[in-house]
């Protein structure tokens, strides 16, 4: 376990406020193929994927083991994704091996695009303007100029929260309206993330889990009924004979060295489970996501070498499976 000095976030930040997401890569796929290729790839139904409508989405192994979870936005007929640039070459060049069956259909590299987290009601108005709506539901999106604001899901706390796709990069007249916001760092929004029950894989963590055991379906990132991709059969049995007993849960102490992704959640001398994501607060105190056993998760938790007990915490979703009996997945 490690604490990241650049992974440490300020517990109360300043809001409204913008952080620059440089840990994503945004890539484009155009042609007549698009929603083929990746209709065969990935959990959510292209059919969705529409103007106004940017759902999640995970790509997994045959052994349905996801090993990029990812967000969809329409651009015309193309549709753009994003991925964590730790994971960006590996995923790219997998998906490229099935892309070759859809002739004149690519998939670019936005080698200039950014991305943004915003935090806050507020943040968004003023991204928007006063002539724009506020994206309102969560996934819903709003086209802006060359770019996309979409709203995420809020924190625990009711916090609002948004994301700034810009597959063209920032013009000199956005950079200044951003500029207006407080600049938080990547941990504020990582923090964040956390808070809103969000996942996301590194390269230690790729395959580990099957998508609901991130609680992917919570956040409309799978969609049971779109027919056959790769991973399909294992997702939706496990969705439909309710076999799922792991999931995502947020957890936290009060202080203690930051707890890297896939490292183990304790219940005595016993492994039961395994963290995804984690950051550290100026207070000292951790927060992360882990994914565990729901027989366990009752149980007294600990973080390997720490004595600290851990805290279970809200999340801003329900998820019911975890009232359902509990054994071996």
């Amino acid at each position: 376990m490690t604490t990241d000095a650049n992974n440490v976030a300020r517990r109360h930040p300043e809001l409204p406020a913008a952080a620059r997401l440089d840990n994503q890569m945004l890539f484009r796929v155009s042609g007549p193929g698009t929603n083929d290729f990746l209709q065969g790839q990935l959990s959510q139904n292209l059919t969705n994927v529409v103007a106004g409508h940017s759902p999640r989405a995970a790509a997994s192994t045959p052994k349905g083991r996801a090993y990029l979870l990812t967000r969809l936005v329409r651009d015309g007929e193309d549709v753009l994704l994003t991925m964590p640039a730790s994971l960006a070459d590996d995923v790219a060049a997998h998906l490229n091996k099935y892309l070759m069956l859809f002739r004149g259909t690519s998939m670019e590299r936005l080698d200039s695009g950014q991305v943004f987290g915003l935090i806050g009601e507020a943040a968004a108005g003023t991204v928007a303007g006063d002539a724009s709506p506020v994206p309102e539901a969560i996934n819903s999106s709003l086209a802006l100029g060359s770019g996309y604001l979409v709203r995420t899901n809020a924190t625990a706390e009711g916090t609002p929260r948004f994301e700034l796709w810009l597959p063209q990069g920032v013009d000199g007249t956005l950079q200044d309206i951003l500029g207006r916001l407080h600049q938080v760092s990547l941990a504020e929004w990582n923090a964040s993330e956390i808070a809103a029950g969000v996942p996301e894989l590194t390269p230690e963590t790729k395959e580990a889990w099957v998508p609901q055991m991130l609680n992917l379906q919570h956040l409309e990132g799978i969609h049971f009924k779109k027919g056959c991709y790769t991973g399909q059969e294992v997702i939706a049995r496990m969705h439909f004979l309710g076999q799922l007993k792991k999931s995502l849960y947020r957890l936290g102490v009060e202080s203690g060295e930051q707890p890297a992704p896939g490292s183990p959640v304790m219940a005595g001398e016993k492994s039961v489970g395994e963290v995804v994501r984690a950051v550290t607060f100026d207070n000292g105190s951790v927060q992360f996501l882990a994914v565990l056993r729901h027989a366990d998760a009752g149980k007294d938790l600990f973080l390997p070498g720490s004595e600290r007990p851990l805290q279970v915490l809200p999340l801003p979703y329900a998820v019911p499976e975890r009232e359902a009996e509990s054994s071996d997945t």
